[in-house]
């Protein structure tokens, strides 16, 4: 999976948020708050990556196990999802 082009991350009083631009702006009209973990996943997924990637570089960075990072993953993916980000 891959994150589509047209969004940008930028830290507005200390929080980062990924906002579209350009073309992306006309299907969503939002913000995405990002925690660090959701920064990233974010970043991740600026190339084409499996489920298993993120999950692997999760634990690699973060003392999560396995089970607690794919849910995590399948949560915050399928919110990306839902809002038409990821392809």
């Amino acid at each position: 999976m891959k994150r589509k082009d047209g969004f940008i991350v930028r830290q507005i009083a200390d929080q980062n948020v990924a906002v579209a631009v350009g073309e992306a702006s006309r299907t969503f009209r939002g913000m995405i708050k990002l925690n660090d973990t959701g920064l990233m996943i974010w970043n991740l997924l600026e190339d084409d990556i499996t489920e298993n990637g993120i999950v692997a570089a999760l634990t690699e960075r973060y003392e999560v196990d396995d089970e607690t990072a794919r849910a995590d993953v399948r949560r915050f993916i399928a919110v990306l999802a839902e809002a038409g980000i990821v392809e």
